[in-house]
């Protein structure tokens, strides 16, 4: 079987961001089907040109597609970078060969319209991967205004699933958004983490040396510093907590709202709060085993307590425990594992005193971190939903 996959945020396991695509891309191979990946040559994460040409790294390929590269400049340049690379990835697609299913995943949904297109094209079967509502996470955080705009994006969103031979979500909160605007066939391969990519016995030393952390108990942010990310609230969160110098907050990652953020933070003068740029995915290992607990944040609003955030699942899988600020349906696996501690969102005294709760019994912290491992071990590693994963692609292609 032969899989195309066009996805304009896609990083391999060497460059910062998600990297779910790429795993399932090893697993897919090591089962001995074909994949090739085409990819944007800009980092959705820190919005940098990444230089990379197409290359195949462990059996997966991974093709380049000339992309508009100012999409961290604001919404119409992002709308421009979308555009420009559902339109290259679309021809360079067409001179891929022989293939037996098109993967398109959402968001950005444009290049929904190039999977769907280049799956008719060619005879193959069009999977539909849902890994954000858009629009309506858009339109809920304020970037999606224009009521034109929002009647077409919705058009668009029911077309792309009424069309789909098979629509995948990540998250059970999807589920009934997705069937009530037309899905026909939906299933669940929901996020996950790799366990053996981390080491919940490592101390983190040499990530604690090389960032001056010396022994205070580190909660610790790792991902984008966008709009929905709320890190606005962790900021206060370090002012509540700035006469406890025992305690530290590191912001790790990159985003269009980070240099706000660090302005912001030097006003407010919080000493007790570091940032650090993005690693990629084959450093984020050593980087959650430097923190004593991570912390997952979402903008207070309905639409997010539908979603499966990856880095809880990478939180998990590195035996440390949670400070979450997420309601719904991720929390409900937080708090079935036994690894974490809720905060309201958009509450930055729950925040801090979930921090301060997790500081004050490392033993107890240490405790539910490896009770977070276990469960991910048992109902999200990567291995065990890559198997599901696999079963539906031979059965999508069996069936055509």
């Amino acid at each position: 079987m032969h899989i195309l996959i066009i996805h304009q945020a896609f990083a391999s396991i060497n460059e910062p961001g998600g990297t779910r695509h790429h795993e399932f891309a090893r697993l897919l191979t090591v089962r001995g089907h074909k994949v090739t990946v085409i990819a944007s040559p800009i980092s959705y994460i820190t919005g940098n040109d990444t230089h990379q040409a197409n290359s195949e790294i462990e059996g997966v390929t991974i093709l380049r597609a000339a992309v508009y590269d100012a999409h961290h400049k604001s919404f119409i340049h992002r709308v421009f970078a979308f555009f420009s690379f559902m339109l290259s990835s679309f021809w360079i697609g067409l001179g891929v060969k022989n293939v037996d299913l098109v993967w398109g995943t959402s968001p950005p949904i444009f290049q929904g319209v190039t999977a769907w297109a280049l799956a008719r094209i060619k005879g193959a079967k069009f999977l539909f991967e849902v890994r954000d509502l858009w629009p309506q996470f858009a339109i809920a955080v304020g970037v999606l205004k224009n009521p034109v705009l929002i009647v077409l994006s919705e058009w668009l969103e029911r077309f792309l699933y009424r069309r789909a031979d098979r629509v995948m979500v990540n998250s059970p909160g999807f589920l009934g958004p997705v069937t009530g605007r037309g899905a026909k066939r939906v299933d669940l391969i929901p996020n996950g983490a790799d366990p053996s990519m981390f080491d919940p016995t490592d101390s983190g030393a040499a990530f604690r040396q090389s960032n001056q952390l010396g022994n205070k108990f580190v909660a610790l942010y790792a991902g984008a510093h966008g709009m929905s990310n709320d890190l606005q609230i962790i900021l206060e969160s370090a002012r509540l907590l700035a006469n406890e110098t025992h305690i530290h907050i590191v912001l790790l990652g990159d985003g269009k709202e980070k240099s706000a953020l660090m302005a912001q933070a030097k006003e407010m003068e919080l000493s007790n709060l570091t940032f650090l740029p993005s690693v990629p995915k084959t450093g984020m290992a050593s980087a959650l085993a430097g923190a004593d607990a991570c912390i997952a944040i979402l903008k207070p609003l309905d639409e997010y307590k539908t979603t499966y955030p990856n880095k809880v699942f990478d939180y998990m899988a590195a035996g440390r425990p949670v400070a979450l600020a997420i309601d719904g349906v991720i929390r409900d696996v937080v708090e079935a594992a036994g690894c974490g501690v809720f905060a309201t969102p958009g509450n930055a005294e729950e925040m801090a005193d979930a921090i301060r709760e997790l500081a004050a019994d490392a033993e107890q912290s240490r405790a539910m971190g490896l009770k977070g491992r276990s469960y991910l071990e048992e109902n999200f590693s990567r291995a065990v939903i890559g198997d599901k994963l696999v079963g539906l692609l031979e059965g999508l292609i069996s069936d055509h």
